[in-house]
C-alpha cells in the first residue's frame, strides 16, 4: 500500500518551501496557501487579481538562486519568514510588505532581468496551470533519476505538494485518468508534470549543477515528473495517511 511521505506547500511561487504534518484539502482548489503569492517584476502585465501565466512573476528558471530559499507561514499573523545562505532572514506580510520582500529578492535575481516589483496575490493560487492542480510525486520515480544522475538529488528540485512512499517507479503516472483516495480527500488524477530548467538548480546552494531535462528524456523519452491532480472531494491528509484506488 502506498501512503503519504510528505506534504509540501510554497506560500510565495517560487521564493521558498515549507514542510507541513497535515492539511486540509478543499474541493476544486490548490493546496491551502501554495502559491499564494507571486513576486511581480518591472515586465509583469496588469492582472485582475486572478490567476497569471508565470511570466508574469520572478521564476526559478530564470533565477536559479531563488531555488535555495525557505519559508515559514505563519497563518495566524500573516507573515511569511524567509531564509536563504546568502541573506539574512526576513519576516514579513506578503499583502503589506511586498516593496520588502521585492527588495530581498533582488540580490538573489539575475542583474539582466526585470527587476522584482513587488507582490501579488490569487486566492486560488498561482499554480502553473490555472487550473487548481495539487502536485503528486513518488519517491521511488525520484530514486531511479537518482540513479540515472548518479548522484543524490534534493527532492526540492521538483517543488511537489505531496510525496508518496509504496510506489513503483513510475507508478504514478499509471494513476492519470483515475481517481485516488489520499486519507479522506478524494483526487482525479489529470496529467503529467512537464518540466523546465528550474529543476537543474541545487535547492542547496541555488546553483545549476545536473542537466535534468536531458537526464529525463534520455532515460524515459519525456521530461516530465510527478503527476497534476484536482481535488474532487475535500478532507483531511495527514503524513502517514493511505493512499488507494478510489
Amino acid at each position: 500500500m502506498s501512503a503519504v511521505a510528505s506534504i509540501w506547500r510554497h506560500p510565495i511561487k517560487a521564493a521558498g518551501r515549507e514542510a507541513l504534518d497535515r492539511v486540509a484539502l478543499r474541493a476544486g482548489r490548490a493546496l491551502p496557501f501554495d502559491r499564494r503569492w507571486a513576486v511581480t517584476h518591472e515586465g509583469t502585465r496588469p492582472q485582475d487579481g486572478g490567476w497569471a501565466p508565470k511570466a508574469n512573476f520572478l521564476r526559478g528558471v530564470a533565477g536559479p538562486e531563488l531555488m535555495a530559499v525557505t519559508a515559514a507561514l505563519d497563518e495566524a499573523a500573516g507573515t511569511v519568514t524567509l531564509r536563504h545562505p546568502r541573506r539574512d532572514d526576513l519576516a514579513a506580510d506578503p499583502d503589506a510588505d511586498g516593496a520588502r520582500i521585492a527588495a530581498w529578492l533582488a540580490p538573489l535575481w539575475p542583474e539582466e532581468q526585470p527587476r522584482p516589483t513587488g507582490v501579488a496575490a490569487c486566492e486560488t493560487g498561482y499554480t502553473d496551470a490555472p487550473e487548481p492542480f495539487v502536485s503528486i510525486h513518488a519517491h521511488a520515480t525520484h530514486r531511479a533519476v537518482e540513479a540515472r544522475a548518479g548522484m543524490a538529488l534534493s527532492i526540492h528540485r521538483w517543488r511537489g505538494n505531496l510525496w508518496l512512499d509504496g510506489l513503483e517507479a513510475g507508478a504514478e503516472r499509471d494513476m492519470i485518468g483515475r481517481r485516488i483516495r489520499v486519507g479522506e480527500a478524494l483526487l482525479e488524477v489529470v496529467c503529467p508534470i512537464g518540466r523546465c530548467r528550474a529543476t537543474e538548480a541545487n535547492p542547496e546552494t541555488g546553483r545549476r549543477d545536473l542537466d535534468t531535462l536531458r537526464l529525463l528524456r534520455d532515460g524515459w523519452d519525456h521530461q516530465d515528473f510527478g503527476v497534476y491532480a484536482l481535488v474532487v472531494e475535500g478532507g483531511a491528509v495527514a503524513a502517514g495517511d493511505a493512499v488507494r484506488a478510489a
